[in-house]
């Protein structure tokens, strides 16, 4: 039985992916520091043997015995991400070192969990993995953006100078079941407000553009990307359906039925206009793209905030 760790476990992506791992029949180690995890996205999984949770800060080394590293722990959205921009590089940078050393030492393969943030508000549309981006390392975001950069360099450091076998993904926006209320995200938002009957924020006119992808279908290019033997990537997951924010909000509304007006606010600094993923590296070499619907996997995602709003 093959022995995880997944930091970040108990957070949206890293509860789904958990979930995932335990159902494939591996033995989880899911660690967190519940900054934007909660134990309550991993509480059914307690009576499982399989599973282990460890409250831990990844900025500290900790010494476990595993065969693969799903390296997720870093707050991610810029409510989160920007409470406390020196921990939030401190988490990729120190946190990168520390899964990487531990890696090293038990001889373990990393998947890091990188963002499509890395292309900055991008001059190439769509983007691909061989774009180096157009970055504003001085930002107000840029405690995120860089955070992941430097985070790519360290992985393909250690890959280079000791052999260690690394994987790379770049997440595109990716929505579903579990998300945080209040993390500031287009699409937590405009459901939390349309549930409430509250007005949708559009920051800008709303033509600005984001990809949607439902969280299943991350997970599932992330074990892919695992399971390969000699890619490294990176590797973009993502949804190539491209939606501007008014379309999202409409949709959203429809799917609710609600009565809800649109509000629009200023654009916030850096906020890219356009992001789409050039997936056809995935296709290549996982075999994957996104099977959900954007409708279907919105249906879901509302159904489950309902118990929550």
């Amino acid at each position: 039985m093959t022995r995880v760790l997944v930091t970040g476990g108990a957070g949206f992506i890293g509860s789904h992916l958990c979930r995932s791992l335990l159902e494939n029949g591996n033995e989880v180690i899911c660690l967190d520091n519940f900054f934007t995890g909660r134990r309550q996205n991993v509480s059914d999984l307690f009576t499982n043997p399989n599973f282990e949770l460890i409250r831990h800060d990844i900025t500290e080394p900790i010494l476990l015995e595993v065969d693969e590293i799903y390296h997720l722990a870093c707050p991610a959205s810029p409510v989160h991400y920007q409470f406390n921009p020196v921990k939030t590089i401190k988490t990729s940078v120190m946190g990168t070192i520390n899964m990487l050393g531990l890696a090293k030492r038990v001889k373990a393969k990393v998947l890091l969990a990188s963002t499509s943030e890395v292309y900055g508000d991008p001059l190439e549309h769509p983007q691909k993995e061989s774009y180096w981006g157009n970055v504003n390392p001085i930002g107000e975001r840029s405690c995120y953006d860089e955070g992941k950069r430097v985070a790519e360099t360290l992985v393909m450091d250690y890959h280079r100078q000791h052999r260690l076998d690394v994987k790379i993904v770049r997440i595109f926006n990716t929505y579903g079941p579990r998300m945080l209320l209040d993390d500031g995200r287009v699409v937590s938002n405009f459901i939390v407000q349309a549930l409430r009957g509250e007005p949708l924020t559009i920051y800008g006119d709303g033509s600005q553009t984001r990809s949607f992808c439902f969280v299943d279908d991350l997970v599932r290019g992330f074990e892919l990307m695992m399971k390969g033997t000699d890619f490294t990537g990176p590797v973009n997951l993502g949804n190539p359906v491209e939606m501007t924010m008014l379309e999202l909000a409409d949709l959203i509304r429809e799917i609710i039925g609600s009565k809800s007006t649109i509000e629009h606010r200023p654009l916030p600094s850096d906020d890219p206009t356009r992001r789409r993923p050039d997936i056809s590296l995935a296709g290549e070499r996982l075999g994957w793209s996104p099977e959900v619907d954007i409708r279907d996997g919105l249906s879901k995602t509302i159904e489950e905030f309902k118990t929550r709003v």
